[in-house]
């Protein structure tokens, strides 16, 4: 069945629940399609107007922001031992090589990493957990997180659904293609990422090995 022809079986508070959840879950660092269900849920509150956009845009921002805070505390706490925990539950997301870009990408932005990470897949799933892992300071990573949420989640609702408004005898029609964007956007950028990672992996890795290579043999001290 079409995501949203299947949102359109639920109630109203059932699909503001399901968004503030499922984009939740996915900041806090676990792989589900949060912005799949936010683009079918904008498309279907400018179709019906028993979804109020913007009850669903604050569901949304508020389960992204919520998720990121819990992400942050767990990943704190549970350092570096997690990411190899999330490794072993979901190898394909938290391999070694997209753990290596992702730290590389918070070492070089800081937390602009967080707030552009929301507009990436990958990132996304990334950004709390990690930003705690590498003991970023707490506020910066509020700012980020806040502020990210709310463009992200608040914006994406906004634009499909001003879209679907003006649009929508045509997206009645074709409203799969919102879907597929999506999904083409999101596959694209875990590609790219996917390749990213995979270099900055053997960069990693080259560079542990030139400086094990340059570091000077033991000289053994002979007996008297």
């Amino acid at each position: 069945m079409h995501v949203q022809d299947w949102l359109e079986t639920i109630p109203a508070v059932a699909v503001y629940a399901l968004v503030g959840v499922v984009i939740g879950l996915e900041s806090l660092g676990i792989p589900l399609p949060g912005e799949i269900v936010l683009v079918s849920s904008a498309l279907l509150a400018s179709q019906h107007g028993d979804i109020n956009p913007w009850v669903l845009g604050a569901c949304a921002t508020a389960g992204a922001i919520i998720g990121d805070s819990i992400g942050y505390a767990i990943g704190r706490k549970g350092g570096r031992p997690l990411l190899t925990w999330l490794g072993g539950k979901f190898p394909k997301h938290f391999s070694p090589a997209n753990i290596a870009l992702a730290e590389r990408s918070f070492e070089k932005w800081g937390m602009w990493a967080v707030f552009f990470g929301r507009f990436v897949a990958l990132l996304r799933i990334f950004a709390g957990p990690l930003a705690g892992v590498l003991k970023m300071p707490y506020w910066k990573f509020a700012l980020a997180n806040v502020f990210g949420g709310i463009l992200w989640a608040g914006g994406t609702t906004a634009v499909i659904y001003t879209v679907g408004v003006v649009a929508e005898a045509w997206l009645k029609r074709f409203s799969w293609l919102g879907l597929v964007l999506a999904v083409a956007v999101g596959v694209t950028s875990m590609l790219v990422i996917k390749n990213r990672a995979k270099k900055a992996a053997e960069k990693a890795e080259q560079a542990e090995k030139d400086q094990k290579d340059a570091q000077p043999e033991p000289v053994a001290v002979a007996a008297d």
